[in-house]
């Protein structure tokens, strides 16, 4: 008992000296490293224009009134979006407060990776000393994925954020033996899960996992305490669901992306069981393709366009954080299951870069002490860390579908193990026996990962991989060398080698997130990082390589863009309708939404497969004058496009798989076949129909039609 308090004191004192033991150059290097996070999500920011336009049109008709913003309608009440409300609703103030614009919608995303960095930071220099908190907090600032998500609206790191904090609150309640901090712990996490579901609960492993090893408490009082937490969890998780769900349909939006209209559903089918066992796509094209906006979206580092949101080069690009990319079954932009998908060529660049290094740093930093329970502050940490990164890895490789941005869940737990593994490597260096030589050998390996991840970009690894690897491969010779010689003096370079050698491994990584940043290239609706490889459509990704249209979208489909003449023929022939339009899906409808005032109808939902309107409700709708024009597909086209790619035993150019969005929506359908075409004279403009191949907004795999319900409509 009595070395059991000893330990225990020891171990606090080290704490308490770690804190106190700050070097004078601390604070100004932090202060730097928030600096550089701030330019990277930050500099021209109003470049990236609405980003995801399926949520930037949400926030703006949110603001139009308290049953909108409260249900996350993304039209004016008809259907919601198909996610929890909280992101949006932070983003929807951030409008308020600013004014609606692209910058004002984008600006939480990339305070919340600066806030991020600043956590992490302390996270890991409460319990490893600052240079290990330094090299943590740059990692993350560095880690590509991070700086694409936080300068994009797909909410990713606002949960980042939340998770974080969770982070702080259960390692307090573990040290302190707290139920308060627990359930503080569990609040965070609620919040997380109300801004993107199921996503947030990718920690929840490593933290029950950390408070049944490391409270100071009894093993009882621990499950008791993880119980309670467990049902302060789930209140706050399912609140704003159970309110949604508790609403008679009639008096709100139908639940968008759900099966039956249900919040629940939403939460723990289409965004919980759907992306882990992946689905097939019926109601649309490969990808859920929708708007992007601000900048080029077919620079996926795969040559296939739907995992930038199913949209064709040239037109839309970019789409909403849906299920899908990807064919069918959905496997989306991550590339197929398996133990390396990590490193496969989608996802390396994103996050793979320093994923070995923070492996190697759990088990150098958990191995130099052994642990006993319950466990004392550093081992505490590792656990937490370790189990983060190991569960959300295990379900990034098995994962039935998703998109690249969901990586940034890997990329708290990647830094800050590479902080701590850093630091653990340095001080087996410095130590007599066989781990001494595990910091050069890291090096060298390190080399040989990124090598391999650089080699598919011609431009990059042509100097990049003589740099990284021989400035690495350097660093591990001198170190080496410095081992092997007893003169004290020699061994005093080694730490400035050793952190040469580190930073040089920051390199090809913060290349990576700097390209979009400083070029022409970008994430568009769905944030990706880096260039493209050379054997994508297009050709090398690079300085000066062919990326996409400019910053900022442009007129017609490369921008997302309404197209001019008909936002000027629906304004010039709606007459006393209420609503400007009506169309099957997110995709033709967000440009128009952010493109005027006019309130508009989506039948569909993102995808066109929701009952958003039945057609009885659409038939009272047209008898009382409220909707005149209908922005469809082409049902003669789409016919006629199915037969040539038929007869040519091709797909190039066809309909997408599947059907179009809404080609099983009955309201459609209705349309379809009672009311009348509009001319395409009257409302495409000739740079529209050249830039879409004749297939209007969305491209040839979308052909549009306008239908007027006011002439010879039933």
């Amino acid at each position: 008992m009595t070395q059991e308090l000893t330990r225990k004191r020891a171990e606090r004192s080290a704490g308490a000296r770690s804190l106190a033991s700050n070097p004078p150059w601390h604070w100004l290097a932090l202060a730097a490293i928030l600096l550089l996070s701030a330019f990277l999500n930050l500099y021209d920011l109003m470049g990236e224009g609405y980003a995801n336009y399926y949520y930037s049109a949400a926030v703006k008709n949110m603001l139009t009134s308290p049953y909108n913003f409260f249900f996350v309608s993304f039209d004016v009440g008809f259907v919601s979006v198909d996610k929890p409300p909280l992101g949006l609703w932070i983003q929807a103030a951030s409008a308020y407060l600013f004014g609606f614009t692209g910058l004002s919608v984008l600006l939480p995303q990339a305070i919340a990776g600066v806030l991020s960095v600043a956590l992490l930071h302390h996270l890991v220099r409460r319990t490893f000393g600052s240079v290990a908190g330094l090299l943590a907090a740059l990692a993350l600032a560095l880690t590509p994925i991070v700086v694409a998500t936080s300068r994009n609206n797909t909410m990713d790191m606002l949960v980042v954020l939340a998770v974080l904090l969770a982070a702080w609150a259960f390692l307090a309640a573990a040290e302190r033996g707290s139920l308060g901090l627990l359930l503080l712990g569990a609040v965070m996490v609620g919040i997380g899960f109300n801004v993107k579901t199921l996503q947030a609960f990718l920690v929840l492993p490593a933290f029950y996992l950390l408070y049944l090893l490391a409270a100071r408490t009894d093993l009882w009082r621990r499950l008791l305490h993880l119980g309670i937490a467990t049902v302060v969890l789930l209140a706050v998780s399912l609140s704003w669901a159970l309110a949604v769900d508790l609403t008679p349909s009639d008096q709100r939006p139908y639940v968008g992306g759900s099966e039956g209209d249900s919040a629940l559903n939403l939460a723990f089918g289409y965004n919980g069981l759907e992306r882990l066992l992946g689905r097939e796509q019926p109601g649309g094209p490969p990808g859920g393709g929708e708007p992007g906006g601000g900048k080029a979206a077919e620079k996926a580092p795969d040559a296939k366009a739907e995992d930038q949101g199913g949209a064709p080069k040239g037109g839309p690009g970019g789409g909403p954080d849906g299920p899908g990319g990807g064919g069918p079954g959905g496997i989306g932009e991550n590339g197929e299951p398996g133990p390396l998908r990590l490193l496969n060529q989608q996802n390396a660049g994103q996050i793979g870069w320093l994923l070995p290094l923070a492996v190697i740093g759990l088990l150098a930093a958990g191995s130099q002490r052994r642990p006993r329970l319950p466990l004392g502050p550093r081992h505490a940490a590792l656990t937490m860390w370790g189990t983060w990164l190991f569960t959300a890895a295990a379900y990034f490789s098995i994962s039935g579908y998703g998109h690249r941005h969901y990586l940034v869940m890997l990329a708290p737990a990647v830094a800050a193990l590479v902080g701590i593994g850093a630091v653990a490597l340095w001080r087996d260096y410095r130590s007599p026996g066989w781990r001494g030589w595990l910091l050069p050998l890291t090096l060298t390996g390190m080399a040989a990962v990124q090598a391999y991840v650089l080699f598919d970009y011609p431009v990059w690894r042509a100097w990049m991989i003589p740099a990284v690897a021989g400035l690495c491969l350097v660093a591990a010779g001198v170190l080496t060398f410095a081992r092997l010689l007893p003169s004290s003096r020699v061994r005093s370079y080694a730490v400035g080698v050793a952190v040469a050698g580190v930073l040089t491994l920051l390199a090809a990584p913060a290349a990576w997130a700097a390209y979009d940043v400083l070029s022409s290239q970008g994430g568009g609706g769905l944030p990706a990082a880096g260039p493209r490889p050379a054997e994508e459509e297009g050709g090398p990704g690079g300085p000066g390589g062919p990326g996409g249209p400019p910053r900022g979208g442009g007129p017609g489909g490369s921008g997302g863009e309404a197209d001019p003449v008909l936002m000027e023929y629906l304004q010039a022939n709606k007459g006393d309708a209420t609503y400007l339009v009506a169309g099957p899906s997110s995709m033709p409808l967000s440009p128009i939404i952010l493109g005027t005032d006019e309130p508009v109808i989506n039948l569909g939902g993102f995808m066109g497969r929701d009952p958003a309107v039945t057609p009885e409700e659409l038939t009272g709708l047209l008898n009382e004058g409220a909707v005149r024009f209908f922005l469809l597909q082409d049902r003669e086209r789409m016919e006629e496009m199915r037969a040539e790619q038929e007869a040519s035993g091709g797909t190039a150019g066809g309909p997408p798989p599947g059907g179009p969005p809404g080609a099983d929506n009955e309201s459609v359908t209705w349309v379809q076949d009672n009311c009348e075409k509009v001319p395409e004279e009257l409302w495409k403009s000739p740079e529209e129909e050249e830039e879409q191949g004749g297939g209007g907004p969305g491209g040839p795999g979308r052909a549009q039609a306008l239908y007027d319900c006011g002439i010879g409509g039933s």
